[in-house]
């Protein structure tokens, strides 16, 4: 289901600023994606997270009804990468707690209220700490698949978390001509974990989280 979302949240940054801010290169007959999932496109280098073009979604269940997304935007951070040696890439990405939005503007302002009269706050509070995840580990699973080990901080807390990362496109960004790859990644938390105790059971323990993001090498 967030993929869906996910989707739909890609096409309307395309529409509302991607293809605004590309008026050449849509002016052009049957313009050719220039991101392609081939793995021989991708060069060993360090990049960096392009922030403009790279989320992390968040997915909880509600009463047992249904369930619920939110995103986190402005990803920033750095990829090593030899896809000569994929055991040997290293991830250090930061997420800024602050730029959590959702579907509902109550919600949101309550994800980022601060507790009662100097109290824990329900969820991230009014100026939470970005979060942090650093690998410690790469596994290929696949041709194009890796399992990402690391240590996710967040709320002041740190745990190991596992990503299952798919390579998505690689090539080269018409726009900056900037060398870019493209990742998607999944795992789930427990928020509990990282002291967001609020509304369990009523609103989910579990979080599944979806990132999407492009580097561009430096």
């Amino acid at each position: 289901m967030i993929r869906y979302a996910l989707a739909a949240t890609a096409t309307v940054l395309a529409v509302t600023g991607g293809i605004a801010a590309a008026p050449a290169i849509f002016a052009q007959g049957a313009p050719q994606v220039p991101g392609v999932a081939d793995p021989a496109r991708v060069t060993a280098g360090t990049y960096s997270a392009d922030s403009n073009h790279s989320l992390i979604a968040f997915e909880v269940n509600h009463f047992g009804f249904n369930d619920y997304y939110g995103l986190f935007g402005d990803v920033a951070g750095t990829l090593e990468l030899d896809p000569a040696n994929i055991a040997a890439a290293k991830v250090d990405v930061t997420i800024p707690i602050a730029s959590v939005t959702t579907a509902s503007k109550g919600l949101t302002d309550h994800l980022l209220r601060a507790g009662k009269e100097g109290g824990k706050p329900d969820f991230f509070g009014a100026a939470p700490a970005p979060a942090r995840f650093v690998s410690t580990s790469v596994e290929r699973t696949g041709d194009m698949t890796a399992n990402i080990s690391g240590n996710l901080t967040m709320n002041g807390v740190t745990k190991p978390v596992t990503f299952e990362a798919e390579f998505t496109g690689a090539g080269t960004n018409p726009m900056n001509k900037k060398e870019t790859v493209g990742f998607e990644a999944e795992t789930t938390i427990k928020r509990s974990d990282f002291g967001v105790n609020y509304g369990i059971p009523m609103v989910s323990d579990e979080v599944e989280l979806d990132i999407s993001v492009a580097f561009e090498k430096q």
